[in-house]
């Protein structure tokens, strides 16, 4: 068996990766629209320049800007002379990894003689000794990039073969890291070569016409069938075909699928900012996850994709849950589902910290990756850890077809549908649906909860998107809190019980996008700490859903108002005494006590939401955050 310290791993040296995005195309259209549409369609991807490179009057021609996207477009629009016969293009939005960010960093990045263009995505770990190698050839740098090292190496080996393709290929073969690469040849007409390492690439398939993107979005616009590449492929790509190659020059079949996306889920339909759109959006989140799994509160909740029976239950002897962020948030309210309803152990770790360690995992281990993207570096190095000590693999995420789910035994796709703010949202709801849904699938299969209590709790769900959209129809008072609230430096979010997570997440929420100073508190460790924070200066928001722990976090909300704090309390609970203890009052519909998390969150991202609007802030994009983000 692998020993889990011997797995490669993309990020075992420590490295920051970041997934920017790439958009290429060759066909007909207006190369410079089409490659700048499609990365629009990635700026919630976070970046910080942009640029792009294109095949004209035989010639290649690299336009950049720093700063937002517009300004490339501004900067095209006076080149429209130059750029009118391009067919074949490819472009880059960057987030600066290695160099500050300026046009010099900005990609795409050139040989010494410019004929050769490369756009790339991820991280190249042995850039030094490459680049050192390179200058002692003759190569001069122009930017402090990583990326400019694939150029300089993939135009010497061109010169040596001559072939661009097979240039690519033994380039790729020096290269350690992680990277998706998009290259283009001004010797090599209407052509893009693709190629990819642990970091997302797909090949769009059109007529007449081709594209590579490092995400849907950016080409489903123009076109529902893609090719997913497979690390160490490479593809050429011309207006007319598609060619795929293995590591050892092999051409391959690969499969075309559909893509799941309309253009409409990249339109704010109405709404000021994405989130608040994606806010709204989660009532037919929870109604599209639960079609086709649950009907009614009396028949079995089906998990198709669950390849988990009553003898493989048997043999478990505990759950690990990996995640990061939000999606670590969700794991611990399913930490708290699973061994209420299905009597199993559970433990739930941050993946940064789970494959730095020796984990006690083996085939009686059920483990649990989460992860919106599905291409989470260090959680997908995780999943890979425990698969290969021999445990069965569940993947709950967002894209099914990414690299996780393709590791997983079993996976639960939680169908939230493309979620443009960096801020996640309906992801979040989306993923505990995915919880619920495999706690009770697990209790029902083990037989080993209540079924009274399991019908209660499926009738619950199938009521919830009716509870939020009541909910979503009255938001003034939320807004009012949050304009009361929005000048405060400081917050702190208490609850108790399955809610922790909620005050965790409703702290990551405010943090993220008003960067106001939030922190999630079990309530009962307040005094224990963070007590001495309380004045009249600091809000306490109280989490207080009914159930076992309402009257104890009463108590502790008692405790802070006693040390002056602004209190504002978030509650099911009709109690008119709640008025006299508390400032503001944020009412929510009453919920069964396992379900209130879901509940209890949207006012929740509201409060964020609003707080960062009155602020001024670009709630879509915060700074110094992107939607795809490894940081280890």
């Amino acid at each position: 068996m692998v020993k889990y310290w011997e797995i490669e791993t993309e990020i075992e040296k420590g490295y920051l990766y970041i997934m920017c995005g790439i958009v290429g195309y060759v066909g007909e259209k207006n190369v410079a629209e089409v490659l700048t549409k499609g990365l629009s369609s990635l700026e919630y991807r976070g970046y910080d320049s942009s640029g792009v490179a294109l095949l004209a009057d035989g010639k290649t021609k690299v336009y950049k800007a720093e700063g937002k996207l517009q300004n490339l477009k501004d900067l095209l629009a006076t080149k429209e002379s130059e750029i009118k016969t391009a067919n074949v293009g490819i472009g880059h939005i960057r987030w600066a990894t290695h160099g500050v960010p300026s046009i010099k960093n900005a990609h795409p990045h050139t040989c010494n003689c410019g004929k050769l263009a490369v756009v790339h995505n991820g991280i190249i770990e042995n850039f030094k000794e490459l680049r050192a190698k390179l200058e002692a050839k003759g190569c001069v740098f122009q930017s402090e990039t990583d990326t400019e090292t694939v150029a300089h190496l993939v135009a010497q080996k061109y010169n040596e073969v001559k072939d661009l393709k097979e240039a690519v290929r033994l380039a790729t073969k020096e290269l350690e890291g992680a990277y998706a690469l998009c290259i283009i040849h001004q010797d090599v007409p209407n052509t893009i070569i693709a190629t990819r390492r642990n970091a997302p690439l797909l090949i769009g398939v059109g007529e007449g016409e081709n594209f590579a993107a490092s995400d849907v979005p950016a080409i489903i616009e123009y076109t529902k069938k893609a090719i997913y590449l497979d690390d160490n492929q490479v593809a050429i790509l011309k207006a007319d075909s598609i060619q795929i190659f293995d590591a050892d020059n092999n051409e391959v079949k690969q499969k075309v699928e559909l893509l799941p996306w309309e253009p409409i889920a990249l339109s704010k339909m109405g709404y000021k900012h994405f989130m608040l759109k994606e806010i709204h959006e989660q009532p037919d989140v929870i109604r599209n996850f639960l079609s086709g799994k649950l009907h009614s509160a009396t028949e079995p909740i089906k998990l198709d994709e669950v390849k988990l029976d009553k003898l493989k239950l048997k043999n478990l002897n505990r759950i690990q849950v990996v995640a990061c962020g939000t999606s670590l948030h969700a794991a611990l309210v399913g930490k708290y589902i699973i061994e209420e309803l299905c009597e199993i152990p559970v433990d739930v770790e941050a993946s940064s910290e789970y494959i730095y360690r020796k984990t006690v995992t083996d085939e009686h281990t059920l483990v649990i990756g989460v992860s919106q993207s599905g291409e989470t570096a260090d959680t997908l190095t995780a999943v890979k850890q425990s698969k290969a000590r021999g445990s069965h693999i569940l993947i709950i995420t967002n894209r099914p077809d990414s690299a996780m789910a393709r590791e997983a035994d079993s996976l639960v796709p939680v169908n939230a549908g493309i979620e443009v703010s960096v801020a996640a949202t309906k992801s979040y709801v989306a993923q505990l649906m995915a919880f619920y849904a495999l706690a009770l699938h697990l209790a029902e299969i083990k037989e080993s909860a209540d079924k009274d209590e399991i019908q209660t709790i499926k009738n619950e769900l199938l009521l919830l998107p009716q509870k939020i959209e009541l909910l979503l129809s009255k938001t003034d008072k939320i807004q009012k809190c949050a304009r009361m609230y929005s000048s405060s430096k400081n917050f702190i979010f208490i609850a108790r019980g399955i809610n922790y997570a909620t005050a965790l997440e409703g702290a990551l929420k405010l943090k993220e996008i008003s960067y106001i100073n939030a922190t999630g508190y079990p309530a009962g460790e307040l005094k224990h700490g963070p007590i001495a924070m309380l004045d009249e200066t600091l809000p306490v928001l109280s989490i207080m859903m009914s159930g076992k722990v309402y009257e104890k976090i009463l108590s502790n909300a008692q405790e802070s108002k006693a040390r002056n704090a602004r209190m504002i309390a978030l509650t099911d609970s009709t109690d008119e005494k709640l008025d006299e203890l508390f400032d503001y009052v944020l009412n929510v519909p009453h919920v069964h006590e396992l379900i209130s998390p879901i509940m209890a969150i949207v006012p929740l991202q509201l409060l964020a939401y609003h707080i960062a609007e009155f602020l001024g802030k670009d709630v879509d994009q915060p700074r110094n955050l992107a939607k795809s983000v490894t940081v280890e």
